[in-house]
């Protein structure tokens, strides 16, 4: 079922680029999500990422661009390294250009995958749900919140436990201190409140 959704998803958004991948980028991008360190930014969170999408996909103002920067946008994922969405960003930008698509296609996917930093408010629509989607996850079920939970501290499995608490509760405590978690109509009034409950927990076990 994951595996359908995500080849359909592949298929679609190449299709509204007009643009053609090369033969074996979807096959190295799986590879990618399918790395032995990675435990969130896997297989699970790209294929909750385009559930998501689905849902919003016609507001977009450029789909295909939306749809392609997240399946790119934790393609490069080294722990230990601050330039991940860079490395990610410019990987994407060279598969559209080497498909044939225009440079100024190519420079807005650039920036979508940018976006995912979440450094700085989005630009536009598109940025914002690429950021929103990506952010998505705040707003999950309490059960599937917690295993996120679990599933970034087993990534930062190498960091002292009084050290990563610190650190994720600031993290948290700076997403939980925005006036707004989400920066779309359709996320603040889907997600927002549940967001807010999860990220209240979580702190307040951090915290304990």
């Amino acid at each position: 079922m994951m595996m359908q959704l995500l080849q359909q998803s592949w298929q679609r958004t190449w299709l509204m680029l007009a643009v053609q991948p090369e033969a074996d980028l979807f096959d190295r991008l799986i590879v990618c999500y399918r790395e032995p360190h990675r435990h969130y930014h896997t297989l699970q969170h790209l294929h909750e990422c385009i559930e998501k999408l689905e849902s919003v996909l016609a507001i977009a103002e450029h789909p295909g661009e939306v749809e392609v920067a997240l399946w790119f946008h934790d393609a490069v994922y080294a722990l230990q390294r601050q330039d991940n969405e860079l490395q990610s960003a410019v990987w994407a930008k060279q598969a559209v250009l080497a498909g044939g698509g225009s440079a100024e296609v190519a420079e807005r996917i650039l920036a979508l995958v940018l976006a995912t930093r979440h450094s700085a408010l989005p630009r536009s629509l598109d940025e914002g749900l690429v950021m929103d989607v990506d952010l998505s996850i705040l707003g999950a079920s309490p059960e599937r919140f917690e295993e996120y939970e679990r599933q970034i501290r087993q990534e930062y499995a190498w960091v002292a436990d009084e050290l990563f608490r610190c650190k994720r509760q600031a993290i948290l405590g700076e997403l939980l201190d925005r006036t707004s978690i989400f920066s779309t109509e359709p996320f603040r009034s889907q997600l927002e409140v549940q967001a807010r409950e999860n990220l209240q927990r979580s702190i307040a076990r951090l915290s304990g």
